[in-house]
């Protein structure tokens, strides 16, 4: 019996997935940690920022309470400096889009499907990259930790709260991209059918499947040949070995 579910919500990280901004992102983080007292050349430094590239995907301030430990207010702090940091970085530089990505938002919007763009920006970080790309008549919806109660990847929260915004009917009618552990972890425990991560990023392939990847795509251009397809689970392109 042909159980194969039609894709109609593709929920799509920004940074690393469909905007190249990781340097700007990272740069972002390595300010906000140093106006706290961890200076680079430090072995705190080291493992501060290890904890970033291993927490990335995750809602900014939660990556700066683990780096902050038991201390709300440096946590809060440090989050509002790279809120600063990452702001004033779009404005002098702006944000390039990954290559095919405008030409893959087209495509799948054409075909049908409801786009929602999830991320761990906070909604005024989220409101101003939207400024700045001018996507909002290419997608849906576009999601922050704060829509979802709080709580951001590697909770399904995001997902499910796209799910029930844009009246899908079947949590299988998802797929998620991302270029991290924790967007791969997201769609798997939100349910969906496809779980793409791409190579674009910050996360190794292995470190994707770890979090629950279905497929491996070299980049976001790959993303309309699995999931228009009639059987995105026969796909040969960047089938994840299980």
């Amino acid at each position: 019996m042909n159980d194969v579910v039609q894709i109609k919500l593709a929920c799509l990280d920004l940074a690393g997935t469909t905007v190249g901004d990781i340097a700007m992102v990272e740069r972002a983080f390595a300010e906000a940690i140093a106006t706290q007292g961890i200076v680079p050349g430090t072995g705190a430094y080291a493992r501060a920022m290890v904890h970033v590239h291993r927490s990335r995907g995750c809602p900014k301030i939660d990556v700066f309470r683990g780096i902050f430990p038991g201390n709300e207010a440096q946590a809060q702090a440090a989050n509002l400096t790279f809120e600063r940091s990452y702001e004033g970085a779009l404005d002098r530089a702006g944000l390039v889009p990954m290559p095919g990505v405008i030409e893959v938002l087209d495509k799948l919007r054409g075909s049908g499907l409801r786009l929602a763009l999830v991320t761990g920006f906070s909604r005024v970080t989220l409101s101003r990259v939207l400024s700045v790309l001018g996507w909002h008549e290419k997608i849906d919806l576009a999601i922050c930790p704060e829509d979802a109660g709080g709580r951001g990847r590697p909770w399904p929260d995001m997902v499910l709260h796209a799910v029930l915004r844009l009246g899908i009917e079947d949590v299988r009618q998802v797929a998620v991209i991302g270029d991290s552990e924790s967007d791969m972890l997201c769609g798997r425990r939100a349910g969906a059918s496809v779980v793409a991560g791409v190579m674009t990023g910050v996360h190794s392939r292995e470190r994707l499947l770890k979090g629950g990847a279905t497929h491996i795509l070299d980049s976001i251009a790959d993303l309309p040949g699995l999931i228009l397809s009639e059987d995105p689970s026969r796909q040969q392109m960047g089938v994840a070995d299980r």
